[in-house]
């Protein structure tokens, strides 16, 4: 074990997401049974120690890992706009991943491979310390009730083993469109040592929102009921 390693020792006592019903539709099975064999693992499945991605994308590459991909909307887009990263999904939510595969297939893309499961677990003991170029959290579950708060995704632990991940100059993008858990993620980021803000001398430490970033529908959303979005970008030092 190597210091990255003996820096995060973390363990969780809950975790940030529900179990969600796994009934897909006739195209997403389809769409499963075709291509999960290949492009995609349960967490669980992962054989002990280290994840080899240049030799599962069959490349050496920038490597972009995205906790909670949902329905695969946006991710499928993000993914064809970066041909030239290895582009890691990590989702517990079986029709969302095959729906994500479906979308792939149409955009034809060929960078992205699919994890289902706890990412944290798959942080800790399957990705190797200083690896990964980028990591993104977009609109993660807000937990909104103050009695459900430690359930929430970006807490210290979480946030410094995501670090201990980043090779250095490696990013950190989170966005939220509830203005508590922004201010959480915030806090919680500057906090940690192995990070810093590359947005501090913007207003309030917020960056802008990228134009590449596509607006989901929880953005929609969020501006239908007048909630801010925003985004946060850090960088491992």
């Amino acid at each position: 074990m190597n210091a990255s390693d003996q820096q995060v020792p973390f363990r969780r006592t809950v975790v940030s997401y529900v179990q969600r019903g796994e009934r897909m539709t006739v195209g997403q099975q389809r769409a499963w049974d075709r291509h999960w064999p290949e492009l995609g693992s349960d967490v669980t499945a992962l054989p002990e120690g280290r994840l080899g991605l240049a030799t599962w994308f069959g490349r050496s590459a920038p490597v972009v890992l995205e906790i909670g991909s949902g329905m695969g909307e946006t991710t499928s887009q993000l993914v064809a706009a970066r041909p030239d990263a290895n582009y890691l999904a990590v989702e517990v939510y079986k029709p969302g991943l095959a729906q994500l595969m479906l979308r792939a297939e149409k955009l034809e893309v060929t960078n992205l491979r699919l994890l289902r499961g706890d990412a944290i677990v798959l942080l800790r003991d399957h990705i190797e310390p200083a690896s990964l170029a980028e990591v993104r959290i977009y609109f993660p579950d807000p937990w909104p009730k103050k009695r459900h708060h430690k359930r929430r995704l970006v807490q210290p632990g979480s946030v410094a083993l995501i670090a201990s991940r980043l090779a250095p100059g490696g990013v950190l993008h989170l966005a939220t469109d509830w203005e508590n858990y922004a201010e959480q993620m915030l806090e919680v980021c500057q906090a940690e040592p192995q990070l810093r803000n590359r947005y501090a001398d913007e207003p309030g430490g917020w960056a802008p929102r990228p134009e590449w970033r596509p607006v989901t529908k929880f953005e929609n959303r969020a501006h239908e009921e007048g909630r801010e979005i925003h985004d946060l970008i850090f960088e491992r030092i």
